[in-house]
């Protein structure tokens, strides 16, 4: 089974311009309203995929109401927990061209019992061998030793951790061992303390963060493709978007993809790449944080780069 875990959850509302133009009256198509948040994101790309998956998350207020109902008629598997906060209402703003503009408010805050009762509900619904995704940004006021208690509290349930997060919150996570970070080339380099700028500069830097005790450091890159690097070596692959979207919960869907195939055979890393960009290529050629099911997913224009040139420089940020 995946768990995951979203601490800051959101509702999110894509609206699609011709041209954002600051100042101005826009007219916007009829807006497309979503569960959202980084590991809603990824058990509602595995429950598509029909690939069993549990999200668990706090809700407050009307729009955790609305959440929650949306999730319901998605048919995602849902553990919630009501907390006294409200729910964020998250919007991005989609141009004809592929430029997205993200407005994310900043969530509320968590109680210290309903942090408690939320590490007691995870507790109650895995089992030795699960995978748990902890993911996305934390709510105001989550401290970095909270993150590293939440975190260490997962790890101690005989289950697989994998983290994607970022900041203060990705550095805290690190630091119980996770199985597995998910970052992207501004959060390894951030991480890092250095600029990457090549490929190499990717593999060094999460390099550096194996010795750190994570086993497996998977990073997207965007139109660059992906690295993974861990026990086995290094894995570089790429993919191509023949008409993007939206790259807005891209990343869920590729850290899915990987997930589906290896948390029932970790003997195929390669495989497990392919499908991670498959689902996240799929993802980015979908509108707003639509998910992608299996007649959306391509094989055509993913594959592995055996022989791949470290030094080339990657495409701009």
């Amino acid at each position: 089974m995946i768990i995951t875990m979203t601490l800051n959850p959101s509702l999110d509302r894509t609206l699609v311009v011709d041209r954002l133009a600051r100042g101005a009256i826009l007219r916007t198509s009829e807006p497309t309203l979503e569960p959202g948040g980084k590991g809603v994101n990824v058990t509602r790309a595995l429950a598509l995929n029909g690939i069993p998956s549990i999200a668990i998350l706090p809700l407050g207020g009307r729009e955790g109401t609305e959440l929650h109902s949306m999730l319901a008629e998605a048919g995602v598997n849902t553990r919630a927990l009501a907390v006294s906060g409200r729910t964020r209402s998250n919007i991005t703003i989609a141009e004809h061209d592929g430029t997205v503009t993200k407005l994310n408010e900043p969530g509320s805050q968590l109680h210290d019992h309903e942090v408690r009762a939320l590490a007691d509900l995870v507790a109650s619904n895995v089992s030795a061998g699960d995978w748990i995704v902890m993911s996305g940004s934390v709510p105001p006021g989550f401290t970095s030793e909270q993150m590293k208690m939440f975190a260490a509290g997962l790890s101690a349930h005989d289950v697989h951790l994998a983290i994607d997060t970022s900041g203060d919150a990705l550095i805290a996570g690190i630091e119980a061992r996770p199985r597995l970070i998910k970052p992207n080339r501004a959060e390894l380099a951030e991480i890092s303390g250095r600029a990457l700028e090549c490929l190499s500069d990717v593999v060094d830097a999460a390099t550096a963060v194996r010795d750190r005790g994570v086993e497996m450091v998977l990073v997207s890159l965007g139109a660059d493709g992906a690295v993974l690097v861990g026990p086995d070596g290094v894995v570089v692959g790429t993919s191509r978007v023949e008409h993007p979207r939206s790259t807005v919960g891209a990343g869920d869907s590729f850290l899915a993809g990987f997930l589906s195939k290896f948390s029932v055979d970790e003997t195929d890393v390669d495989a497990a790449m392919l499908e991670a960009l498959a689902w996240g290529a799929a993802a980015a050629s979908l509108a707003g944080t639509s998910v992608p099911g299996q007649s959306d997913i391509d094989f055509t224009h993913v594959r592995l780069v055996w022989q791949p040139d470290l030094d080339r420089p990657l495409l701009a940020s």
